[in-house]
């Protein structure tokens, strides 16, 4: 009896959620790489173990929608829009400037979107707040990193990089290039939600509550800085 009793002790005190849940990310996005580090944190709160793949941004929105992975673990509003075998996590974690970087030298004048269509834009692929304000224009491109969208412009070979504020002048530090600046004002201001595979829906209510609990007591916000200092100190690893 004694023997049982300490059999059902361990069982019952493990993790409700004892799982572990497998996630996918876009590779080589700064944002991105700060929801690596900030996502399995709001998770560890649960008592439940995350793993996080990156991938190019179609091939992780493919694995999501199709339940090769239990979600991603950043992506802006319309994400859920289009991909309906995920549930969006209703409260924002983060959030990304769409942001134009061009030449110094440059005559190129931007004041909205609208103004885009007039240049040669390139971008990351398979990101989608550059490829919405992008839809329907002819002249844009795609390339697999930041880091390549911003050596096109500075060589004069494109107009304009499109990317999020931070990941653009991050990379133009590591890479040293000083002939690229950012506009003066951001096209779009976006909120980054955590998407989750509907078969795993039972997780959106538990993450939610903690990521609301977070923001209030400014945990979440201490994690975020802290996050965002390693990243930016760390990014001679990106290509």
């Amino acid at each position: 009896m004694k023997y049982l009793f300490i059999v059902l002790l361990f069982i019952f005190s493990k993790p409700l959620y004892a799982e572990t849940y497998h996630f996918a990310s876009i590779n080589y996005l700064i944002e991105q790489e700060i929801g690596r580090i900030v996502l399995p944190e709001i998770y560890k709160r649960l008592d439940i173990d995350i793993t996080i793949t990156p991938l190019p941004g179609k091939r992780a929105q493919f694995e999501a929608k199709t339940g090769l992975k239990h979600g991603e673990i950043m992506r802006i509003f319309s994400y859920g829009i289009e991909t309906p075998s995920t549930v969006r996590v209703p409260t924002p974690y983060y959030y990304l400037e769409t942001m134009a970087f061009i030449r110094k030298d440059s005559k190129i004048k931007i004041e909205s979107a609208e103004d885009l269509k007039n240049y040669h834009i390139v971008k990351v692929r398979g990101v989608k707040h550059t490829n919405n304000i992008t839809k329907g224009m002819k002249f844009v491109e795609d390339m697999d990193t930041t880091k390549q969208i911003l050596r096109l412009v500075s060589a004069g070979l494109a107009d304009v990089a499109l990317t999020n504020r931070i990941d653009g002048l991050v990379h133009l530090d590591e890479l040293g290039i000083t002939n690229v600046v950012p506009i003066k004002k951001n096209l779009a201001v976006l909120e980054l939600f955590h998407y989750i595979h509907h078969s795993q829906k039972h997780l959106v209510p538990l993450v939610n509550e903690k990521i609301v609990e977070m923001q209030r007591s400014g945990e979440l916000d201490k994690l975020i800085s802290q996050a965002e200092q390693q990243i930016i100190k760390n990014t001679q690893y990106f290509p």
